[in-house]
């Protein structure tokens, strides 16, 4: 077993050594070259299964790779399973290699905080947060619920049938907030991606589904599904999504950002957490990077190195506090 605890002080040290060197300039084109460069393709596992937002995370974040340092080839692999937790558990046994990364995102929180797996996201190089994404809460257009406020009233007095994306995504944080703040309860079946939520919701197999605008918009575009809330601060600025009200609009404040982001596996060197803080922060600017936020509904809020796991560290906090008995 290692210590833990020097891990994790030895990973924190060189990532904000690392940081430092990328702010220094080093070297232009694909910017590691007067370093550690990966000697084959690159794998980015997507730990959920296609078709979902995490899936198009990590399909979008290999063509901005690729586009930032076109002689990297990046390739995509799927290892869904336990609300995350398989992949997961596979990238902690790929620790030291660093032509490995993983599109992370809430469930790296969110399955410690419930106590399914071991690990948690010290036990991992964190490289690069490069959005926020929020969630609305979707009903079928035939459904009699119009807002928010229409569904926790019905979950009042009757059973409702809530569909999510894994025990450990953001779609349970924000349900569980909703019933922490309303004191009401949800019926709960659990998918393995936002197009299996979708397929239920069209198939009258579930009442309410919580998903990403990027998962659900072509369903809400063509009416065959309404969105009755956001669990944002905010309302988006995007189009018709403009038209939909926060939960806290409707005196239900709750929101609950869903990061996406890069990680490496524990273990790895400095020169190679440099050199992917460097790529990462190329392929920030990339069109491909600027296509992926637009078209998905995101923010685009990012944070390198250290401030990722500062970022975690906060965030893992109010997880806790949210999904506590």
């Amino acid at each position: 077993m290692r210590n833990r605890a020097t891990s994790r002080t030895v990973v924190a040290a060189a990532l904000a050594g690392a940081l430092a060197l990328a702010g220094c300039g080093g070297g232009g084109g694909g910017g590691g070259e007067q370093g550690w460069r990966p000697d084959g393709d690159v794998t980015m596992v997507v730990p959920f299964s296609a078709g979902g937002g995490s899936d198009r995370a990590g399909r979008a974040l290999a063509a901005a790779i690729e586009a930032a340092d076109p002689e990297i080839s990046v390739s995509v692999e799927n290892r869904e399973g336990g609300s995350g937790a398989v992949g997961y558990s596979y990238f902690l046994g790929r620790e030291g290699d660093a032509e490995t990364l993983l599109a992370t995102e809430t469930a790296l929180l969110a399955l410690p905080a419930g106590g399914q797996v071991e690990f948690t996201y010290e036990d991992f190089t964190p490289i690069m947060k490069i959005a926020e994404d929020y969630t609305l809460l979707v009903v079928p257009a035939a459904a009699p619920y119009q807002t928010c406020t229409d569904v926790v009233d019905a979950a009042r007095g009757q059973r409702v049938v809530a569909g999510i994306s894994g025990q450990a995504g953001l779609d349970n944080i924000v349900l569980s907030l909703t019933e922490n703040e309303t004191g009401v309860q949800f019926d709960r079946v659990a998918f393995e991606s936002g197009g299996e939520l979708i397929a239920a919701l069209l198939g009258d197999q579930i009442d309410i589904a919580s998903l990403n605008p990027g998962e659900v918009i072509g369903q809400l575009d063509s009416g065959d599904l309404r969105a009755v809330c956001a669990f944002s601060e905010k309302r988006y600025d995007y189009g018709a999504l403009q038209e939909i009200p926060t939960a806290g609009e409707q005196g239900i404040p709750v929101s609950f950002a869903q990061f996406r982001g890069v990680l490496a596996p524990g273990g790895i060197d400095e020169e190679q957490q440099k050199f992917w803080i460097d790529t990462m922060q190329r392929a920030l600017e990339t069109d491909e990077y600027r296509r992926y936020v637009e078209e998905s509904y995101l923010q685009p809020v990012t944070a390198a190195g250290p401030e990722f796991v500062e970022y975690l560290g906060r965030n893992r906090t109010l997880l806790e506090e949210a999904l506590k008995p």
